[in-house]
């Protein structure tokens, strides 16, 4: 009988050893980042801006169909406005265009919980909590102006630091999917929907900078039972 307990209690050791399994490893890959903001009753519109991310993950699944996975990463995120100008003063007028980059580096720390539909393919739903490390925006102007009969071109060009301007949280609720091979190289993608306001709040304007983002990446796992 004692044999029998014995040889049963190794069984379930076993299983359970087998079900739990933790895993590790490096991943990087391509985001594309949208900011939106508004303010005054006008929503601003921003065009996407293609950056990168890379960092690290771990694993931890329970069993074969459910796992939770925490991350730090690091991407520059923003977004990319262009306008066209146009004044005049004292008789001289000046058109052309405008270019804004905005690119606030971060450093991101996703938290998701993942269910495998099968042994490769899993579903992931969590929450990326970004803090903005550094925020700049660049202002590049083309203009063409005219005075006197005579005309003449120029351009400039000009970085702002707007870190104090704005607030270092930034989360972003997430779902996403991933596939993994045997060898352990996996394929993800994400959409990160940014909820929090950027903007601080000053002389009690309501303005709302947002800022969303689609991530697909690929990293390798280390590790195992």
């Amino acid at each position: 009988m004692k044999k029998l307990l014995l040889i049963a209690a190794v069984a379930v050791l076993g299983v359970t050893a087998n079900a739990q399994e933790f895993k590790f490893g490096p991943k990087a890959g391509y985001s594309l980042s949208m900011l939106k903001a508004s303010g005054e009753g006008q929503t601003y519109k921003f065009d996407a801006k293609s950056t990168f991310y890379a960092g690290l993950m771990a694993e931890y699944k329970f069993n074969d169909k459910f796992a939770v996975q925490g991350e730090v990463l690091y991407s520059p995120i923003g977004g990319k406005q262009e306008e066209t100008v146009s004044y005049s003063m004292m008789g001289a007028t000046a058109t052309g265009t405008q270019k804004s980059d905005w690119k606030l580096g971060t450093v991101q720390i996703p938290v998701s919980a993942k269910y495998y539909a099968t042994e490769n393919l899993a579903f992931a739903l969590g929450l990326n909590v970004g803090i903005i490390t550094s925020a700049k925006v660049k202002v590049t102007a083309d203009l063409t102006a005219t005075a006197g009969g005579q005309t003449s071109s120029d351009s400039t060009s000009e970085t702002e630091d707007i870190k104090d301007n704005l607030n270092k949280l930034n989360l972003a609720p997430f779902v996403g999917a991933e596939y993994t091979l045997e060898n352990g190289l996996f394929f993800d993608a994400r959409y990160n929907l940014g909820v929090s306001n950027l903007m601080k709040k000053q002389d009690g304007g309501n303005g709302t900078l947002k800022d969303s983002f689609v991530q697909v990446g690929v990293g390798f796992k280390f590790g195992g039972n």
